[in-house]
């Protein structure tokens, strides 16, 4: 084929994930850029999870990056460490621009649903892995498509600036900086993909007497270790996941834990019904058809009643002041435990402090407090960018499908993984860059200026509906509604009737299975032909990690995801709206 020369780069400063991993990428096949699509999603970015990937108009894979230098390709990813991992690479130390986790950090997806869609996790890593797992992940993939040599360890983006004749060429100059030395060169499409875990958001203004107290005032993000905690009284602000999880690791060292929360939450098990992985249980095209069909309020009465079974949330003071859809719950497998054993306690939110203790709005107060970590979020920023180019106000940024400034003259630059979807990251990340270089090569086009701007005034709307107000309410997604709006766009969502005529096991699979990657190789741009394979044994796959010691019972084929009779009966009247629906 031919067709211009181009650069590609792919800013990978720090990416982390909320369950946090970034990740950059080149898959490449044969067509302008396939490359892209997986360098850019390789750990080397910052956040949770992204693999960009480009395919090629005929959709043909090739396994040699090689190949890509038939169509004038030269890709560049900059990484600002010296090592790919982003978030998941855990270090003693960490830079203020660097993302960072603890050591215990185990990611709150599963497996299935967060593999690359081309390249499944081995079948004997846990369903839920430790962060050094994900990193041996991370490696495989990088090594198994030779993508280190497209990576510029240690490099700094500077600034990432409109050319001169931008409104005819849609290039951009790079200023970098590498051991001190700048550089600037120019590219013709960028893909930023920085996450958004880096900048702490630490709110002590909100606290009166904050700067009277005597103990130590620290963000999660400086948190390690238990150990260098032990025999301390610690107050711990936020109920978010890694709140409640490291609440929970200190709690073993501690002399007593508190949490601290405004409004309470949810709190859910990573292990669901059978003991099958919590999203691999719900996240199937089935049931986010019932959600769409059921009532909201209905969902809710069966959200809550569920969740207190395994324990009453009012009792255990984790009841919240909204409804169980109204925000995104907790996972917390352990919480209830240390909470009934007493070595978490709960507490409301804090009113203010003193020298040496903390008092809370129900007018409890806590002494000899010896540190008070604040689990707040972060803001997110891109100074790299000028402001005429992506505004971000009060954490909010206006993106076209959370990947394009609608403002742009011409869409040569993406934005990936900025969104906090209610599942696994990377598979969205995955997908929006296999659609963002879609568009930077001409193959699809983004929609009028107004229809954009009404697009993302549109979801905005939606979720101010929908979700009690917090930082990032405009980040919030639904996975399964997510994933199939992008893989619309790409034109590789599964065509649940043909299935159905033509494969039924597989059909059945896609549709009351969990809603895996691979479903979106299955055809369109970027097939894969081992995704049926993937999709079929998926559930072998998930059995693998925890069958190790094996037992004469009846044959793995038995089991099925789908446990609920009553799920199954419903499933027989809906079956055809249910592949109407996804046509």
């Amino acid at each position: 084929m031919s067709g211009p020369k181009v650069r590609l780069t792919s800013l990978d400063q720090d990416w982390m994930m909320q369950s946090g991993c970034g990740t950059c990428d080149l898959l490449i096949r044969k067509a302008l850029f396939q490359i892209v699509e997986k360098l850019n999603f390789l750990p080397v970015l910052s956040e949770e999870d992204l693999l960009p990937e480009v395919t090629p108009e005929e959709g043909l894979w090739s396994p040699h990056l090689e190949e890509s230098n038939d169509e004038g390709l030269q890709p560049t990813c900059f990484e600002r460490s010296e090592d790919i991992g982003g978030l998941w690479r855990f270090q003693e130390c960490d830079t203020d621009w660097k993302a960072s986790i603890y050591k215990s950090v185990t990611i709150n997806t599963s497996k299935e649903m967060m593999g690359y869609s081309d390249f499944p996790i081995p079948e004997d890593y846990p369903n839920y892995m430790h962060n050094s797992k994900v990193m041996d992940y991370f490696r495989m993939y990088a090594e198994h498509f030779d993508l280190l040599r497209y990576i510029r360890f240690q490099t700094s983006v500077l600034s990432v600036r409109k050319c001169s004749d931008f409104s005819t060429t849609g290039q951009w100059d790079v200023i970098t900086e590498t051991v001190g030395k700048q550089n600037s060169a120019i590219f013709d499409v960028i893909l930023v993909c920085t996450g958004h875990h880096i900048d702490p958001y630490l709110p002590l203004e909100c606290f009166p007497g904050v700067e009277k107290f005597k103990g130590k005032i620290m963000h999660s993000r400086e948190y390690k270790y238990p150990e260098e905690f032990r025999d301390k009284r610690i107050v711990v602000v936020g109920l978010g996941n890694s709140g409640v999880d490291i609440s929970l690791d200190l709690s073993h060292t501690t002399k007593q834990v508190f949490l601290s929360t405004r409004t309470g939450a949810w709190v859910v098990n990573r292990v669901s019904d059978n003991g099958f992985p919590l999203d691999v249980v719900h996240f199937t095209r089935f049931k986010n058809l019932l959600r769409h069909i059921i009532p909201l309020y209905l969902m809710n009465r069966w959200g809550e009643n569920k969740l207190n079974v395994r324990f009453n949330h009012e009792n255990y003071g984790l009841k919240p002041q909204f409804r169980f859809l109204s925000k995104y719950p907790i996972v917390g497998d352990d919480l209830p435990n240390a909470i009934v054993s007493g070595r978490v306690l709960m507490k409301p939110n804090v009113k203010e402090f003193t020298d040496t203790a903390v008092i809370f709005e129900d007018g409890s107060r806590e002494e000899n407090i010896d540190i008070v970590l604040f689990a707040t979020g972060y803001n997110f920023s891109f100074p790299f960018l000028e402001e005429n180019i992506l505004k971000v106000n009060n954490n909010r940024v206006p993106l076209y499908k959370f990947v394009f400034p609608p403002r742009l003259e011409k869409p040569t630059l993406a934005i990936i993984g900025l969104l906090q979807p209610l599942g696994a990251i990377m598979p969205i990340a995955e997908l929006q860059t296999r659609w963002a270089t879609r568009v930077f090569k001409g193959l699809l086009k983004l929609p009028s200026l107004d229809d954009m701007m009404a697009d993302i005034a549109k979801k905005i709307k939606e979720n101010e509906k929908r979700y009690i107000p917090s930082q990032h309410i405009t980040l919030q997604v639904q996975y399964i509604d997510c994933v199939d709006e992008l893989a619309c766009l790409l034109g590789v969502k599964p065509n649940l009737l043909f299935l159905f005529l033509t494969d039924p096991k597989l059909a059945l699979e896609v549709l009351f299975g969990p809603c895996t990657p691979a479903q979106f190789r299955l055809t369109g741009p970027g097939k894969w032909d081992g995704a049926r394979k993937s999709i079929l044994t998926q559930r072998q796959r998930i059995l693998k990690a925890t069958k190790t010691r094996a037992l004469k019972t009846r044959s793995d084929n038995d089991t099925c995801l789908v446990s609920s009779l009553c799920i199954k009966i419903m499933g027989l009247f809906v079956l055809i709206a249910a592949i109407f629906a996804y046509l």
